[in-house]
């Protein structure tokens, strides 16, 4: 039985000192769930977050890294320096990084590989637009970006990667895809990785729903049979009710 994780992705959001108010209101909400919790926070929060859940049960994670480990990358953060911290988490391809910072299926590829060199775990973001699904071609893409993604990793490593479906037209527009259509998606997804990896090696990837999840929805759509979790943007801004997409099955 794989587990449940809700990982919480703020974007360009919060100040330090909002950081730390959010996570001690949010820890003593959550400390009961059986589901893991994760937080992918800017980076000017990550130190003070991590000290702040420290002796909890909340993961700290940050939204992004370069694959390279030091060098010339004026603004960029590496895997070692994350890790020196006790960074646990990268989401790494988020849609709005393929779409404002030049993001790629190669540079996403050698992300995920650098993210296992340092001993990160590994948040990869797939999601078609509103145009590539009524063309048809939702599947194709995202199955296609999929295969990309994980070209090269072992089994090993692929067991030890979160997905994270996010249709692009979903994202911060109130919209959510149902249920069902969303858990097609993550079966065309667990299918392909089984494709290439095999069956033991699928049904063992988490693969979470992500766009506009929200208090409720989070309990239909995580109860679907391939929907492992989610990633959640606005509604993790808020401890009350992200510590209701927690809790969803409470």
């Amino acid at each position: 039985m794989r587990r449940k994780v809700i990982a919480g992705n703020w974007k360009m959001n919060m100040l330090p000192n909002e950081a730390i108010k959010m996570i001690d209101e949010l820890t003593p909400l959550v400390k009961d769930t059986e589901n893991e919790v994760i937080l992918c926070v800017p980076y000017t929060d990550l130190f003070y977050s991590l000290l702040v859940a420290q002796n909890t049960n909340i993961k700290i994670g940050a939204q992004n890294m370069h694959f390279e480990e030091s060098g010339a990358y004026t603004g960029e953060i590496s895997g070692p320096m994350l890790k020196s911290i006790g960074v646990e988490y990268v989401i790494i391809g988020h849609s709005e990084r393929r779409q404002y910072f030049a993001e790629t299926d190669e540079t996403v590829n050698k992300k995920i590989k650098a993210a296992f060199k340092y001993g990160l775990k590994p948040i990869v973001c797939v999601g078609e637009t509103l145009e590539q699904r009524e063309a048809g071609k939702a599947n194709e893409i995202v199955t296609n970006q999929i295969e990309k993604a994980l070209e090269g990793l072992t089994d090993e490593q692929v067991k030890n990667t979160i997905v994270a479906y996010e249709p692009i037209w979903a994202i911060g527009t109130g919209k959510t895809a149902t249920a069902e259509d969303a858990n097609e998606m993550t079966k065309a997804i667990r299918n392909k990785i089984e494709n290439i990896y095999g069956q033991n090696v699928a049904e063992e990837v988490i693969i979470q729903y992500g766009g506009s999840v929200k208090s409720s929805n989070a309990k239909e759509l995580f109860s679907m049979s391939d929907i492992d979790g989610g990633l959640v943007g606005g509604a993790s801004l808020k401890s009350d009710e992200f510590a209701k997409i927690v809790n969803f099955n409470n």
